[in-house]
């Protein structure tokens, strides 16, 4: 979504000009030491099939989790790929676990959806003995980028920089939330994290406030989770992170890529305002951060010139994610397919609200840092 001006569509061949027909697999290696993409005609990806047949369930339960968190925990090889491998576990002569792993900088969220999507249309397409009913993208994730560095410059490099250096002025360093543990001279990624079920009727009040007031779900939501911030560091001027997908152009819908950028939200608490004006002052803000969702974090970091410490994220510590689109169930001829969960717990920021908005009401998880907060009292 694109609530500025914004540029003009991507127009990256000319008129008759032949399009790459395929999805292509890339990885990135050096030239000249400069990191740069490079893109295979074709890739081949290993299927290797695990036999746990021969387990008791309660064994078999337990190795499946031990395998899936093994897979999330491996690392990639950038330069030398490939960036996405699968495994199957097999189970039972009709019961199998599928796993399939892709390295960030290649996907985000919202390729999640695409690919499960794509994988889904081939299986019934491979099933019934056809070709691939996949039509040809109009471009390649390596045509946007190129795309965003051309566009990214002068006049318009100079009025994202500009409005974020105007926003972040004299910006706090840090979210004093009192830890239960000193922070580690190097950060850390070590975490846990609690979740608790908001019910149906809140998340409608929620909705019902917004409309009165012309604010998303997303804002009244920060909002209130601003407000919590407040009552446990008594800082008026508070900063939170958030990720934003970034796919403000129509031709970048379809595409699996690492889009999503993160957007810094600053708010002003000061003044003991009432829940409605802060919701004013929320709405203001993300506006203009969407307004200018095209400048990268890490060229915003370097632009600001700011003192890095390796103990804490720059800019922000602390995140807020509302995911308004999960991933809907999938369903395939002869299968009956469900999710299964690995014990893989990751804290990329001090402390994460994930939001995940369903028709029973809102999930909510916090995620945190296992080095500077404990679990008391749950």
């Amino acid at each position: 979504m694109n609530l500025g001006s914004g540029p003009q569509p991507l127009r990256l061949f000319p008129s008759g000009a032949k399009l790459p027909p395929h999805r292509k697999p890339a990885t990135f290696g050096k030239v000249e030491g400069r990191p740069t993409q490079v893109i295979a005609q074709t890739l081949t990806i290993k299927l290797p099939i695990v036999d746990l047949r021969n387990l008791a369930a309660s064994e078999r339960e337990i190795e499946v989790r031990r395998l899936v968190t093994a897979e999330a925990q491996r690392p990639f090889d950038l330069s030398k790929g490939p960036l996405i491998r699968g495994t199957v576990l097999r189970l039972g002569d009709e019961e199998h676990v599928g796993l399939l792993t892709m390295q960030h900088i290649v996907s985000d969220g919202w390729s999640t959806g695409i690919l499960v999507r794509e994988l889904a249309t081939l299986y019934v397409a491979f099933c019934a003995g056809r070709s691939s009913p996949l039509p040809a993208l109009p471009i390649q994730y390596a045509d946007f980028a190129h795309w965003q560095r051309q566009w990214l410059q002068d006049e318009v490099l100079e009025t994202q920089v500009a409005y974020w250096k105007e926003r972040l002025a004299d910006a706090p360093a840090l979210i004093d939330l009192p830890t239960h543990l000193p922070r580690p001279a190097v950060q850390t990624f070590r975490g846990a994290h609690q979740s608790l079920v908001l019910p149906k009727h809140l998340k409608d009040g929620f909705k019902a406030l917004g409309r009165q007031e012309g604010v998303t779900l997303f804002m009244a939501m920060l909002a209130a989770f601003k407000v919590l911030l407040y009552r446990y560091t008594s800082q008026d001027d508070l900063i939170v992170g958030t990720p934003i997908a970034n796919r403000n152009r129509v031709e970048t819908e379809g595409l699996i890529g690492f889009f999503v950028n993160a957007l810094v939200l600053r708010t002003d608490l000061s003044g003991n305002p009432s829940f409605r004006e802060l919701l004013r002052r929320v709405r203001q803000v993300c506006l203009g951060a969407y307004s200018h969702q095209d400048l990268p974090f890490d060229r915003l970091v370097e632009e600001l010139h700011l003192k890095r410490d390796l103990s804490r994220n720059p800019l922000f510590q602390v995140t807020f994610v509302l995911l308004n689109a999960p991933l809907r169930p999938l369903e395939l001829p002869g299968l009956t397919l469900g999710p299964v969960e690995g014990d893989n717990e990751t804290a990329h920021f001090d402390l994460t609200l994930q939001i995940l908005d369903t028709e029973q009401g809102l999930t909510a998880a916090f995620v945190y840092n296992t080095d500077l907060f404990e679990m008391r009292g749950c």
